[in-house]
């Protein structure tokens, strides 16, 4: 499917284009969704650039998805909806830009264009040009992403709560399963985002060199320059939710063990506490002739006084010792 963004009095109007349909030539944004080879070569004809096909997206190295066309540049980069898509060719959008107009072509429903798409249509403050539109996306990228890291850091709080505070305790092993499970589940979360500001981080560095070629002004060069820093200090307070993330899960680990060598513990104080009654009982078991209290009629409750005697005793000392 294609989306076109054409100029209008109030912003750049949405329109799209049936199958078939040529593109209009005054388009400024064109947003390729799932394209078929039919609509890609469209847009490649209007562009001057050829366009990366989804498989090319998918296997594409990192170090090759920033390059130059004739016609435009061409950059793929992960956007913050990679922290829950697997697929690179869904959570990933190639972007082809020249001085005139920009090309978006993605296989998922990124939130970030879905703003985008919304603002262009509102705001006629945005100039009708590519650099112009791809900026005011950064800016929307660079707010989402900020939002991804804060949801990320607020589950982490939550989680120190419950390892740290009276959420559990040493008896609930199955909420420290849940609690190691979600930490995992946190760190992944943050991994991804790591990916993410690495990627757009370098493409706003691909930016500056080809700023003549794109007809980028001083103002949109110091942009850059700008988004490129919040993406960095949200890469740098990832780095730091990781660090405590790590923590955590040492903590929470710890506990467990705690909990295992408490169990552990009690079983072998019982054990001991149950030592000297079975030493009684085996002594008393031996049937030999020569056995003074073989005979004797009160030897059964005087045998068992004594190992009610020993536990006791046991107990007493473990529980001085506040060993139990």
């Amino acid at each position: 499917m294609i989306v076109a963004y054409c100029p209008s009095v109030n912003g750049l109007e949405r329109v799209e284009l049936a199958p078939g349909a040529p593109l209009p030539s005054t388009s400024v944004w064109i947003d390729l969704i799932s394209p078929n080879r039919e609509e890609q070569q469209a847009a490649e004809k209007l562009m001057g650039a050829e366009i990366p096909t989804r498989k090319e997206i998918a296997s594409i190295e990192t170090s090759e998805r920033l390059y130059v066309e004739p016609g435009a540049v061409v950059m793929t980069a992960q956007m913050p909806m990679a922290t829950r898509a697997i697929d690179p060719a869904i959570s990933s959008v190639t972007f082809v830009l020249s001085a005139k107009r920009l090309v978006t072509v993605r296989y998922g429903e990124p939130k970030s264009l879905v703003l985008l798409s919304k603002k262009v249509q509102a705001d006629p403050t945005i100039a009708h040009l590519g650099p112009a539109v791809l900026l005011a996306l950064f800016d929307i990228i660079v707010d989402r992403c900020a939002d991804e890291m804060e949801a990320a850091s607020s589950r982490y709080d939550e989680l120190a709560l419950k390892v740290f505070g009276d959420g559990l305790n040493m008896r609930k092993t199955a909420s420290y399963q849940i609690a190691i499970k979600q930490i995992g589940q946190v760190g992944l979360h943050i991994a991804k985002m790591h990916d993410v500001c690495a990627s757009l981080s370098r493409l706003l560095l691909f930016l500056s060199p080809h700023a003549k070629r794109l007809g980028l002004s001083d103002d949109q060069l110091a942009d850059c320059k700008m988004y490129g820093r919040d993406i960095h200090s949200i890469k740098e307070h990832g780095d730091a939710l990781d660090n405590k993330l790590g923590f955590l899960l040492d903590a929470t680990v710890g506990l467990v063990t705690l909990e295992q060598n408490q169990i552990s513990k009690i079983f072998t104080v019982l054990g001991v506490i149950f030592l000297p009654p079975t030493l009684i009982a085996s002594i008393y078991g031996m049937n030999f002739d020569n056995m003074p209290e073989l005979r004797w009629q009160q030897g059964f409750e005087f045998s068992l006084g004594m190992m009610f005697v020993s536990v006791v005793l046991t107990f007493l000392f473990f529980r001085w010792k506040r060993l139990l």
